[in-house]
């Protein structure tokens, strides 16, 4: 299966956007994508943490590579599983990793299945977790400065591992940009606390 680079995906948007802009007024926001970081195995983290990690056989090689990558860049590495290609549900996982986050075992989580999207989905039941998805260095960074994401998911049969790499590490390093964003996220987590309420 082919890839598409993160140098690709922004020609392809700007293009998009380029087109749209040329049916809308001439106020219409003009989005410029920064380019993006450099990953350097090794390279010292913003601060270092402790983070949970887990998947389901889907990406269990995905997994692998990451602990290596995250403690040459000096984190600590929770694994929550599985331990080998043999089929598993990744809600088992989600759930594990979640868990660690909610207990403050662990500061953060990572859980990669063959999509992202059920673990994203499994995880975000677990009270106080905000589980992000991310496809590429923009989202990753947008969960951290815009929704405090505490866990991020990953699809491993959408996603090379260089482009993980890159990922992990903008996530990891980029802090939470409080202000207008925290009256946001409160909104989030109130939204949740109705339901908690309820049962």
């Amino acid at each position: 299966m082919d890839y598409i680079s993160e140098t690709e995906i922004r020609s392809i948007v700007q293009k998009v956007l380029a087109g749209a802009s040329a049916q809308n007024s001439a106020s219409s926001p003009t989005i410029n994508f920064a380019p993006a970081p450099v990953v350097k195995s090794g390279s010292p983290s913003s601060s270092i943490k402790t983070i949970a990690i887990g998947s389901d056989h889907g990406g269990f090689e995905l997994k692998t590579i990451l602990i290596s990558f995250l403690k040459e860049m000096g984190h600590t590495v929770i694994d929550c599983g599985t331990s080998g290609k043999e089929a598993v549900d990744y809600p088992d996982f989600a759930f594990a990793v979640a868990d660690k986050v909610r207990s403050g075992t662990a500061n953060c989580g990572i859980v990669i299945d063959g999509a992202g999207i059920g673990s994203c989905m499994a995880a975000n039941k677990v009270p106080g977790i905000r589980a992000a998805m991310c496809v590429d260095y923009a989202t990753a960074a947008n969960s951290r400065e815009h929704n405090n994401a505490n866990v991020l998911t990953l699809g491993a049969g959408l996603l090379g591992v260089n482009q993980v790499k890159l990922i992990v590490k903008t996530w990891l390093e980029t802090p939470f940009g409080g202000g207008r964003h925290a009256n946001r996220v409160d909104k989030i987590m109130e939204i949740e606390k109705k339901f908690l309420k309820e049962g």
